[in-house]
């Protein structure tokens, strides 16, 4: 494989437009032979949107490459520690967001994490250790949108298992829900907590963010096993302000929720 002075996801998009275009195929065409529209062909090779491994399976089939592009994938794609499908959310949307409102069931958001707490949850998925200082810092350096003017405002709500659950032994927890602790004592931050009592609840299918825009438009970032995806489609964030409203309805009262971040750090410092 040649080398290329550009990142592993920017040349595995490269590749699907060039060898799509050796094929003698348009977008559409091969839309076609994959059984999906024009439109997601061209958000996965403009970045937009996500490529996932069954869709390069199948591209894989339709153009007859071999596997090239799943090959691509399982070498060097999925290590990729700044895919250029998340950049779009990573640069601009999270950014310049006027306010965030971020539900997490298994982490504490990205922008609320200790160093040791992201490097805890780095390790438990198994990161390369020569990669590991290279995604700890772009995490952290992530969270300067909190110290920028105006600051956004960022609304969380947790499920209380991420309080919970152990995350790189008791001294990191601790000094995380400390962290937790004073991010919500902060005016643009107010943090939330669905408590255990609330049983199975909707929000508990997957983590998202709502991200409200200076222009007045809305974008949405949905985070799961195998992908994070951003979208701006309308009726994909009215369904997960639908979801929005209703972890906020199974949520403690900011107060309430405090004192369970107070009970966890007793619990966690003892």
């Amino acid at each position: 494989m040649e080398a290329v002075g550009i990142s592993p996801s920017e040349y595995l998009l490269r590749e699907l437009r060039r060898r799509r275009g050796a094929a003698g195929l348009t977008q559409a065409q091969l839309g076609e032979l994959l059984y999906c529209s024009d439109s997601q062909v061209s958000a996965i090779e403009t970045g937009t949107k996500a490529p996932t491994l069954p869709y390069l399976t199948a591209v894989d089939g339709a153009l007859g490459t071999g596997g090239y592009f799943t090959t691509l994938w399982d070498e060097l794609v999925k290590g990729d520690a700044a895919p250029v499908w998340q950049r779009e959310w990573l640069r601009h949307i999270e950014r310049e967001a006027t306010a965030l409102r971020w539900y997490e069931h298994s982490f504490v958001p990205g922008l609320l994490q200790t160093e040791a707490y992201v490097r805890a949850t780095f390790r438990a998925a198994c990161t390369p250790a020569a990669e590991l200082d290279q995604r700890v810092a772009a995490r952290m350096a992530r969270q300067v949108v909190l110290a920028r003017e105006p600051s956004p405002q960022l609304f969380v709500v947790l499920d209380e298992m991420v309080l919970r659950r152990p995350c790189g032994g008791p001294d990191v927890m601790a000094e995380q829900v400390e962290h937790l602790l004073a991010a919500a004592e902060q005016p643009n931050i107010r943090l939330r907590v669905v408590p255990l009592s609330a049983g199975i609840y909707s929000g508990l299918a997957g983590a998202f963010i709502l991200a409200d825009l200076p222009d007045g438009s809305r974008a949405g970032c949905t985070d799961h096993q195998l992908e994070s995806q951003s979208t701006g489609q309308p009726d994909a964030i009215a369904r997960l302000a639908l979801v929005w409203d209703a972890v906020q309805g199974e949520a403690l009262t900011v107060g309430q929720s405090l004192d369970v971040l107070k009970e966890a750090a007793k619990r966690w410092a003892s």
